[in-house]
């Protein structure tokens, strides 16, 4: 038997049914299409006017009565990419999880400069380069937690991150005599349980808004143009202490910015302080902005 679709159907219980509406004197007619009862509805204009009201009517009572389901990107926990600056203020960083080869040259290259930078070292590269870490220490920069053993975070339950992150600041404080702040999580990997894990731990997670790619072996030139480039108020830029080139790379980027008007400051001093969500927030982007 052929099921039968009226205009209650096509407004209330939302079937699909085959139904097609044409500018003509009002009549119906039906036909029967693939098991299907279709009613043909012939409408003059005044007819077609107020059947769309009628719609529009049923969508408007549907809009305010059915509750909508949002997603904000507020909900979603970031570390910071980059700070909310009206100065020209910029950050330059150095992960530090292998070779050791050009260590103490990054230091030379900005202490010329008169640079402070920030170092996010490895818990085992703190235990094989122990006098790295001094020398980091002694020159003026952070030296900041990059997880203990190099592991993808996002597979390590809350206890795991927190242990982990301890277990890397214990090193760093006991070379340093300074407890890190600032993590940033391996691979630059992180889902809501390792952002809410730094954070249980008293730490800040940090990203980056400039990624120089040094450890794609560019060119110096490609990695001062790219660099450069990018660079704005309140970034941060990535670099590696073993990349091929970084220390080619280095000084022409200190000195290009520091012609624009930039001036470099460690991480710590570059963010915001206070607490999340109370003082100041973090964008949808990774910016962290003053609380409004």
């Amino acid at each position: 038997m052929a099921r039968k679709i009226s205009v209650v159907d096509i407004l209330f219980r939302r079937r699909r049914p085959h139904v097609i509406f044409l500018p003509l004197p009002h009549k119906v007619y039906h036909s029967s299409l693939g098991g299907v009862d279709v009613k043909f509805f012939f409408l003059n204009r005044r007819r077609i006017t107020a059947a769309a009201c009628a719609l529009a009517a049923v969508l408007m009572f549907t809009a305010v009565n059915v509750p909508a389901v949002v997603v904000s990107a507020s909900n979603r926990q970031l570390p910071i990419y980059c700070v909310e600056r009206d100065q020209k203020m910029v950050s330059i960083s150095f992960d530090a999880a292998w070779g050791n080869e050009d260590t103490q040259q990054l230091i030379d290259i900005l202490g010329k400069y008169n640079v402070k930078a920030t170092f996010f070292v490895v818990g085992e590269w703190v235990d094989k380069y122990p006098e790295s870490v001094k020398a980091l220490h002694d020159a003026g920069h952070e030296v900041m937690n990059h997880s203990n053993d190099h592991a993808h975070m996002s597979q390590l339950s809350r206890d795991e991150i927190i242990a982990d992150v301890n277990a890397c600041n214990d090193k760093i404080e006991a070379v340093t005599g300074v407890r890190p702040t600032l993590v940033r999580p391996p691979y630059g990997e992180y889902d809501d349980n390792v952002i809410t894990s730094i954070r249980a731990a008293g730490m800040e997670p940090i990203q980056w808004d400039v990624d120089s790619l040094d450890w794609k072996d560019l060119a110096a030139d490609e990695i001062t143009k790219r660099v450069t480039g990018k660079v704005q108020a309140g970034s941060i830029v990535l670099f590696h202490n073993a990349a091929l080139h970084t220390p080619e790379a280095l000084p022409a980027i200190l000195e290009t910015l520091l012609g624009q008007g930039y001036t470099f400051v460690p991480i710590s001093q570059l963010i915001l302080p206070g607490e999340y969500n109370v003082d100041y927030t973090i964008d949808h982007t990774g910016k962290q902005c003053g609380a409004k």
